[in-house]
Protein backbone atom coordinates (compact mmCIF):
# COMPACT_ATOMS: atom_id res chain seq x y z
CA UNK A 1 0.00 0.00 0.00
CA UNK A 2 2.88 2.33 -0.57
CA UNK A 3 2.28 5.56 -2.36
CA UNK A 4 -1.51 5.58 -1.95
CA UNK A 5 -1.43 8.33 0.61
CA UNK A 6 1.83 10.09 -0.06
CA UNK A 7 1.39 13.75 -0.67
CA UNK A 8 -0.78 14.30 2.39
CA UNK A 9 0.41 17.52 3.94
CA UNK A 10 -0.73 16.45 7.40
CA UNK A 11 0.96 13.65 9.39
CA UNK A 12 -2.55 12.40 10.26
CA UNK A 13 -5.35 12.24 7.69
CA UNK A 14 -8.12 13.82 9.76
CA UNK A 15 -10.83 12.91 7.23
CA UNK A 16 -9.78 9.25 7.49
CA UNK A 17 -9.75 9.50 11.29
CA UNK A 18 -13.24 11.06 11.30
CA UNK A 19 -14.53 8.17 9.15
CA UNK A 20 -12.93 5.64 11.51
CA UNK A 21 -14.53 7.27 14.56
CA UNK A 22 -17.84 8.16 12.88
CA UNK A 23 -17.11 11.83 13.55
CA UNK A 24 -17.02 11.40 17.35
CA UNK A 25 -14.50 14.06 18.42
CA UNK A 26 -14.00 12.61 21.91
CA UNK A 27 -13.30 9.19 20.42
CA UNK A 28 -10.86 10.77 17.94
CA UNK A 29 -8.91 12.33 20.81
CA UNK A 30 -8.94 9.06 22.74
CA UNK A 31 -7.68 7.10 19.72
CA UNK A 32 -4.97 9.69 19.05
CA UNK A 33 -3.79 9.51 22.67
CA UNK A 34 -3.69 5.72 22.42
CA UNK A 35 -1.61 5.97 19.24
CA UNK A 36 0.85 8.32 20.96
CA UNK A 37 1.40 5.86 23.81
CA UNK A 38 1.51 2.78 21.60
CA UNK A 39 3.84 4.33 19.03
CA UNK A 40 6.35 5.28 21.73
CA UNK A 41 6.14 1.76 23.18
CA UNK A 42 6.63 0.10 19.77
CA UNK A 43 9.64 2.29 18.97
CA UNK A 44 11.13 1.26 22.32
CA UNK A 45 10.41 -2.41 21.54
CA UNK A 46 12.11 -2.04 18.15
CA UNK A 47 15.15 -0.44 19.77
CA UNK A 48 15.33 -3.31 22.28
CA UNK A 49 14.46 -6.17 19.89
CA UNK A 50 16.65 -9.23 20.35
CA UNK A 51 15.02 -11.37 17.66
CA UNK A 52 13.68 -10.83 14.15
CA UNK A 53 10.27 -11.93 15.44
CA UNK A 54 10.22 -9.24 18.15
CA UNK A 55 11.29 -6.67 15.58
CA UNK A 56 8.62 -7.69 13.06
CA UNK A 57 5.84 -7.86 15.67
CA UNK A 58 6.53 -4.34 16.96
CA UNK A 59 6.68 -2.94 13.42
CA UNK A 60 3.50 -4.77 12.39
CA UNK A 61 1.63 -3.45 15.44
CA UNK A 62 2.67 0.07 14.51
CA UNK A 63 1.54 -0.40 10.89
CA UNK A 64 -1.97 -1.29 12.04
CA UNK A 65 -2.35 1.50 14.55
CA UNK A 66 -0.92 4.08 12.15
CA UNK A 67 -3.28 3.06 9.37
CA UNK A 68 -6.18 3.18 11.83
CA UNK A 69 -5.68 6.86 12.57
CA UNK A 70 -4.58 7.85 9.08
CA UNK A 71 -0.87 8.29 9.84
CA UNK A 72 0.03 6.83 6.47
CA UNK A 73 3.66 8.06 6.39
CA UNK A 74 4.21 6.27 9.72
CA UNK A 75 2.58 3.11 8.31
CA UNK A 76 4.79 3.20 5.20
CA UNK A 77 7.94 3.71 7.29
CA UNK A 78 6.87 0.86 9.62
CA UNK A 79 6.36 -1.39 6.58
CA UNK A 80 9.96 -0.71 5.55
CA UNK A 81 11.12 -1.53 9.08
CA UNK A 82 9.09 -4.73 9.12
CA UNK A 83 10.56 -5.80 5.78
CA UNK A 84 14.06 -5.42 7.28
CA UNK A 85 13.35 -8.07 9.93
CA UNK A 86 15.71 -10.69 8.47
CA UNK A 87 18.66 -8.38 9.07
CA UNK A 88 17.24 -6.20 11.84
CA UNK A 89 20.69 -5.30 13.19
CA UNK A 90 22.02 -4.14 9.83
CA UNK A 91 22.76 -0.57 8.92
CA UNK A 92 19.81 -0.56 6.50
CA UNK A 93 17.40 -1.72 9.21
CA UNK A 94 18.67 0.88 11.67
CA UNK A 95 18.33 3.59 9.01
CA UNK A 96 14.72 2.48 8.37
CA UNK A 97 14.08 2.57 12.12
CA UNK A 98 15.48 6.10 12.34
CA UNK A 99 13.18 7.16 9.49
CA UNK A 100 10.25 5.56 11.34
CA UNK A 101 11.20 7.38 14.54
CA UNK A 102 11.18 10.69 12.66
CA UNK A 103 7.73 9.97 11.17
CA UNK A 104 6.37 8.95 14.59
CA UNK A 105 7.81 12.10 16.17
CA UNK A 106 6.17 14.25 13.51
CA UNK A 107 2.81 12.50 13.89
CA UNK A 108 2.94 12.70 17.68
CA UNK A 109 3.85 16.40 17.61
CA UNK A 110 0.86 16.99 15.32
CA UNK A 111 -1.38 14.96 17.65
CA UNK A 112 -0.12 16.89 20.68
CA UNK A 113 -1.04 20.16 18.96
CA UNK A 114 -4.52 18.82 18.14
CA UNK A 115 -5.10 17.66 21.69
CA UNK A 116 -4.03 21.06 23.11
CA UNK A 117 -6.58 22.88 20.96
CA UNK A 118 -9.42 20.45 21.75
Amino acid sequence: MTGDHSGHSSPVDLAHLARQTLGDRDLELEVLALFERQSRAMIQRLRQATTATDWAHAAHTLIGSARGIGAFAVAEAAEAVESAKADYLSGRAIAELERLEAEVAEANAFIARLRRVA
